[in-house]
C-alpha cells in the first residue's frame, strides 16, 4: 500500500478500477440490453468507483463499504477484490479472512437474486469462494515475501555494521602490534644507545680512542635501529604465509642478545636449559626472546650496572619457563614510558601464557610460563 500513497499511485489505482468496472458493465449490456437492472448497475458502479480512494487511506473499512455494495451489483466485483487483496497484504490477518469471507457472502447474496450469466448459482458460488481464497493466499504469500525481505536487508545492514565493527576492532589490534613491536624493538636498542651516550656525558675526559669507539657504536647503534624498525614494519607487512623478508627471532638468538647488554657493560648471568630449542614453535621462541629483551632493557634503565640473571628452561610438553632476575637501584635510572610490561603481558597472554613481575627482598623478578606442546 505504501507504493500507492503518491498521485501516481493512486491515478493507476482509479485507472483499472474504472476500466474494470466498465468492462462489467459493458459485458452485461451486450448479454442483455433491456436489462431493467442496467441503471442501478451503473449508478453502483459509479459510486464504487468513488470509493477506491478509500482502499488507500483506509484499506479494512473501504474494502467494507465496497463488499456491501456488491450485494447490489457486479459491477462492484472488481474494486471490492481488489480492496481484499490489499486487506490480504496487511499484518492483520483476521482482518483480511473476515474481508475474504465477507466477499463470499455479499456475492453469496448478490447471485441470489441476480443472474451470472447463465452459470448455475452453485458453481458461481464456488468459482467466487475459489477467486477469494486465491486473493487472499496471493496477499498472505506478498506480505510474508515483503517481510523476508526486510528481514534480509536488516541483516544484510547488521551485516554490514559488524563488518565495520571487526575492521575498527583488526584496526585497533594492528595498532597494538605495531606498538609491541616498535617497543620490543626499539626500546632494547636505544637503552644500549644511551647506555653509551652516558657514559661519553660523564667521562668527557676519556681518551680520544675510547670516544671514538663509543661514538662509533652510537652511530653503528642508530643505523641498527633504524634497520630494527624497517623489519617491524616488513614484518607487519608479512603475507599469512609468514614469508617475510627478516626472519622471526628464534631461541638460538637470545645468547647474542645477552653478548649486546654485556657490550654495553651490564653483567648478564646467562643460564639455558632448553631440550631441542630448534625445534621451539615461532610463537613459543618469539614470546620467549621478547621477555629476555624486556628484562635486560628494564635492567639497563632502572638498574645500571647490577647483575642481571637469565634463565631459560623447559622444552616439548613441559613449557618454556623465562626468568629475569636483577637487583634494584635507586639512583642512575633512565626514563621509561612504563608500557612495556603491559605490552609483553599481553603478548604473553596471547600465546596462553602467564606473565608475573614483582619486588621482593631487594630483588626485581620477571617470570614467564610459556606453554610448548609436545
Amino acid at each position: 500500500m505504501n507504493g500507492i500513497r503518491n498521485g501516481w499511485g493512486l491515478a493507476v489505482l482509479l485507472g483499472g478500477s474504472g476500466l474494470l468496472i466498465v468492462a462489467t458493465l459493458v459485458g452485461r449490456w451486450s448479454n442483455d440490453p433491456t436489462d431493467p437492472l442496467l441503471r442501478l448497475d451503473i449508478a453502483v458502479g459509479v459510486l464504487a468507483w468513488l470509493l477506491t480512494p478509500l482502499l488507500v487511506w483506509w484499506p479494512v473499512r473501504g474494502t467494507a463499504a465496497l463488499t456491501v455494495l456488491a450485494m447490489l451489483s457486479p459491477a462492484v466485483t472488481p474494486p471490492a477484490t481488489m480492496g481484499a487483496l490489499q486487506v490480504a497484504r496487511r499484518p492483520n490477518r483476521a482482518a483480511a479472512i473476515a474481508v475474504s469471507v465477507g466477499g463470499i457472502g455479499a456475492h453469496a447474496v448478490q447471485g441470489a437474486w441476480r443472474q451470472n450469466g447463465g452459470m448455475s448459482y452453485g458453481w458461481w458460488l464456488a468459482l467466487v469462494t475459489v477467486a477469494y481464497g486465491a486473493l487472499l493466499g496471493w496477499g498472505l504469500w506478498a506480505r510474508a515475501r515483503e517481510a523476508l525481505i526486510r528481514t534480509l536487508e536488516e541483516r544484510a545492514q547488521r551485516a554490514e555494521a559488524e563488518q565495520g565493527r571487526r575492521v575498527a576492532e583488526a584496526r585497533m589490534l594492528e595498532r597494538r602490534r605495531i606498538a609491541r613491536e616498535m617497543h620490543d624493538v626499539l626500546a632494547h636498542r636505544l637503552s644500549l644507545l644511551a647506555t653509551f651516550a652516558g657514559a661519553m656525558e660523564f667521562r668527557p675526559d676519556a681518551p680520544p680512542e675510547q670516544m671514538s669507539r663509543a661514538a662509533g657504536v652510537v652511530r653503528s647503534g642508530v643505523h641498527q635501529a633504524l634497520d630494527e624498525l624497517r623489519e617491524v614494519i616488513n614484518l607487519l607487512r608479512e603475507d599469512d604465509t609468514g614469508n617475510g623478508v627478516h626472519p622471526q627471532p628464534v631461541l638460538a638468538d637470545v645468547p647474542r642478545l645477552v653478548a649486546e647488554s654485556r657490550a654495553a657493560g651490564t653483567e648478564v648471568l646467562l643460564r639455558e636449559a632448553v631440550d631441542e630449542p630448534a625445534e621451539a614453535p615461532p610463537t613459543v621462541a618469539r614470546t620467549a626472546y621478547r621477555v629476555v629483551q624486556e628484562g635486560l632493557t628494564n635492567a639497563r634503565k632502572h638498574a645500571a650496572g647490577q647483575t642481571v640473571r637469565v634463565t631459560v628452561s623447559g622444552g616439548p610438553g613441559a613449557g618454556l619457563d623465562v626468568d629475569v632476575r636483577n637487583r634494584l637501584a635507586v639512583a642512575g635510572t633512565l626514563p621509561s614510558g612504563g608500557a612495556g610490561l603491559a605490552g609483553l603481558t599481553e603478548r604473553v597472554h596471547l600465546a596462553g601464557g602467564t606473565l608475573d613481575h614483582q619486588q621482593t627482598e631487594g630483588e626485581f623478578r620477571l617470570h614467564a610460563s610459556i606453554p610448548w606442546p609436545a
